[in-house]
C-alpha cells in the first residue's frame, strides 16, 4: 500500500524534490515511495558523480599498507587464548584434524552446530601448514584483517579515489578499538572481509555506464563464502545497500546473483542436514531467527552500539561533529558522490540492522568500519584534514598506543588471566587421558587445547542431575568449576555420600613489582581468577566397604561398665 502511494498524492515532497530554476519533468517524478527515497539519497544527498579512472596504484600507498600493519598484527601471536571463544574456535578446528572429518563440527566430540565451517576449514589448514598452536589460529583472523585493510584501498580506490581510500585503510589501521576487536579468534573479522569484497565489487558492477558480469560474478563468489563464514546474515547485510544504489538490477541478475552464492554454500549445508538431522532448525531457527528476534543472552538496549561505534573508530570518532557539517553542508554537495552514499548507506543500514537485534555484541557491526572509514578518509581528503600537523601527531600516537597494546599489553593480559597461567595443578590433575575430567557451569576449552584432549563433558546448571549420576559410579571425577563462585553452590548440590577430597582456587599471582598496595585495586580491575576457571576439585566415590564403616558406630575404648541399678527395679 505505502510503495504503490504515488507522489501526486504528496505535495511537500514535490517541492523538494524539483531544484530551484529548474522545471520539474513530470518524466524524472519518482512514483513511488522507494523510488523517491533512492532518488533523495542518489541525486539529492549524494548527487555527484563518482571517479570513473583513478590511475594506477600508487606503489607507496601500498607498500605503507603492507608493513604498517604487518608490524601491528604479525609479531606476537602466541599468547594464551582467551576464553571462552578464541578456545572454542581454536579447539573445534583441532578436533576436525584429529577426527578426518571435514563436513561436522564438534567440540568434546559432541556436534557443534552453531557456525557454518568456512573459518574452521581456514584454521585447520594453517594446523596442517605450521602445526597445531595458538599462533596458528590466529594467524587466519589477522590474515583477514590485513586483507580487508588492503581492499579497502584497492577497491575502494575505484569508487572514492586513490588518495581517500588509503586514508581511508590508514584511518582503520591506526584504529586501536577497530585492530584489537578485529584480530581476535573469532568469526566477525572474516565476515568483515567477506562483506567489504562482496560490497565493493557489486559497485564496480553497477555503478559503471555499463553493467559488468564479471564484477557481479565475483561479488557472488564472495557472498557464498559469507555465507559459508556465519549463515544467510551476509544476505541481510548486502542487499539494501545494492537495491538502493542500482537500478541496473533485474529479477534475472538478481537470481542469477543468488543462484551463484548459494550454489558455493548450499552443498555443505545439505551434507551436515543428512547426518545431523536436527541442524536444519537448530541452525537457521533457533541460532539465526530467534535470537534476532526473541530476548535472551546479550540482551542491550537501544543504544548499545552508539559507544561501541565511538570506541571502535577512535580517534577518528573525535571528527564526528565536522563530519556531520560536511554531510549536511550544500556547499560540499559536489564532494558527495553518489559512490560516497553507497558506502555511507551500507555503514548506518549494518549497524541499524544489528541494532534491531533482540541479541547484540560489539563484534557484530565490525563489518560496518571498511564502508564508514571510506566515507570519513573521502571527507578527511576533501577538507585537507590528511595534511594538518595534527593529523600526523595523532596519528603516530595511534600507532604508538596500538603498537603498545599488541605487543605488551595484551599478550601479558592473556597470559595472566589464562586458565592456564599457574599451569602445575591443572596439568597434574587433568593430563591424564584416563582422569574423568568435566566442566561446571561452562566450557574450559582451553584446558583441552593445551592438553591435548577432546572428551571435556559439560554440565550446566539444567544438567545437574547428570552430573550427580556421573560423579556416583565414577571413583574418582575431576570438576573444572568455570565460575569463581560455582564451586560454593557445587558443594550443595553433589550426592552427600559422595567425598571431595582435593580443592584448588585458581588465584592469579602477584604480579612481579607491583606494590601491595596497588596490587588490590588492580585485582578488581583485572580479575581475581583465570578466565573461565575458577577452582579445580576432585570428587571421589568412596566403595561400598568404605561407605559401611563410616556408617558403623565407634568402637567402645574399654569394657562395657556394669548396668547401675534402677531404684525400685530388681536386678
Amino acid at each position: 500500500m505505502l510503495a504503490a502511494l504515488r507522489l501526486t498524492e504528496l505535495p511537500w515532497l514535490w517541492h523538494h524534490l524539483r531544484r530551484p530554476g529548474r522545471v520539474l519533468r513530470m518524466d524524472r517524478v519518482p512514483d513511488s515511495i522507494p523510488a523517491a527515497i533512492q532518488h533523495i539519497w542518489s541525486r539529492l544527498l549524494f548527487p555527484s558523480r563518482g571517479p570513473t579512472d583513478v590511475g594506477p596504484i600508487n606503489p607507496v600507498y601500498l607498500v605503507v599498507l603492507l608493513i604498517v600493519p604487518g608490524l601491528l598484527l604479525y609479531p606476537c601471536l602466541g599468547f594464551a587464548l582467551f576464553e571462552p571463544d578464541e578456545s572454542r574456535y581454536a579447539q573445534i578446528p583441532r578436533e576436525m584434524l584429529q577426527r578426518g572429518d571435514v563436513v561436522l563440527p564438534t567440540l568434546q566430540s559432541q556436534p557443534y552446530l552453531d557456525k557454518p565451517p568456512l573459518f574452521y576449514w581456514l584454521v585447520l589448514f594453517s594446523y596442517q601448514l605450521f602445526g597445531v598452536g595458538a599462533w596458528q589460529a590466529r594467524l587466519v583472523p589477522v590474515l583477514a584483517l590485513h586483507a580487508s585493510l588492503l581492499a579497502v584501498y584497492l577497491l575502494g580506490r575505484r569508487s572514492v579515489g586513490d588518495r581517500s581510500a588509503f586514508v581511508a585503510a590508514l584511518l582503520l589501521t591506526l584504529a586501536p578499538g577497530y585492530i584489537l576487536t578485529s584480530r581476535l579468534l573469532i568469526l566477525d573479522g572474516l565476515l568483515t572481509l567477506c562483506t567489504t569484497l562482496t560490497l565493493l565489487t557489486a559497485l564496480e558492477a553497477v555503478r559503471g555506464q555499463r553493467f559488468s558480469d564479471s564484477w557481479w560474478f565475483t561479488s557472488s563468489l564472495f557472498c557464498g563464502l559469507g555465507i559459508l563464514t556465519k549463515g544467510p546474515v551476509i544476505l541481510f547485510l548486502i542487499a539494501p545497500p545494492l537495491v538502493l544504489f542500482a537500478s541496473v538490477l533485474t529479477v534475472a541478475r538478481v537470481g542469477r546473483y543468488f543462484g551463484m552464492a548459494l550454489a558455493l554454500s548450499v552443498p555443505w549445508f545439505v551434507a551436515l542436514g543428512v547426518r545431523q538431522p536436527e541442524f536444519v532448525s537448530y541452525f537457521f531457527w533457533e541460532h539465526n531467527v530467534q535470537r534476532f528476534l526473541a530476548p535472551g543472552i546479550h540482551v542491550r538496549g537501544v543504544w548499545f552500539y552508539g559507544p561501541v561505534l565511538v570506541g571502535l573508530l577512535l580517534p577518528v570518532s573525535l571528527l564526528a561533529v565536522p563530519f556531520t557539517r560536511f554531510l549536511l553542508s550544500r556547499l560540499d554537495a559536489p564532494a558527495r558522490t553518489r559512490e560516497m552514499g553507497f558506502h555511507w548507506f551500507s555503514a548506518l543500514w549494518c549497524v541499524g540492522f544489528f541494532t534491531l537485534s533482540a541479541c547484540k555484541l560489539p563484534t557484530y557491526i565490525l563489518p560496518a568500519m571498511p564502508s564508514l572509514a571510506l566515507v570519513v578518509g573521502v571527507f578527511v581528503t576533501r577538507t585537507g584534514w590528511d595534511r594538518s600537523p595534527a593529523f600526523v601527531s595523532v596519528g603516530l600516537a595511534s600507532f604508538a598506543l596500538t603498537l603498545g597494546i599488541n605487543l605488551v599489553a595484551l599478550p601479558c593480559y592473556a597470559n595472566y588471566r589464562s586458565p592456564l597461567s599457574r599451569p602445575e595443578a591443572v596439568v597434574e590433575l587433568c593430563s591424564d587421558p584416563a582422569a574423568s575430567v568435566v566442566c561446571y557451569p561452562r566450557n574450559c576449552d582451553s584446558v583441552a587445547f593445551y592438553l591435548g584432549r577432546r572428551d571435556l563433558r559439560v554440565f550446566r546448571s539444567k544438567d545437574i542431575e547428570e552430573l550427580r549420576t556421573l560423579v556416583r559410579v565414577q571413583p574418582r571425577t575431576v570438576i573444572l568449576c568455570t565460575h569463581r563462585s560455582s564451586l560454593a553452590g557445587l558443594k550443595q548440590l553433589l550426592p552427600p555420600e559422595v567425598v571431595i577430597t582435593r580443592e584448588v582456587r585458581l588465584g592469579l599471582r602477584d604480579l612481579s613489582g607491583v606494590p601491595p598496595w596497588l596490587m588490590k585495586p588492580l585485582r578488581k580491575i583485572m580479575g581475581e581468577t583465570a578466565l573461565g576457571l575458577g577452582d579445580i576439585c576432585v570428587v571421589e566415590m568412596p566403595s561400598l566397604k568404605e561407605r559401611l564403616l563410616s556408617k558403623a558406630p565407634p568402637a567402645s575404648a574399654g569394657p562395657t561398665p556394669p548396668l547401675l541399678a534402677v531404684p525400685g527395679r530388681k536386678p
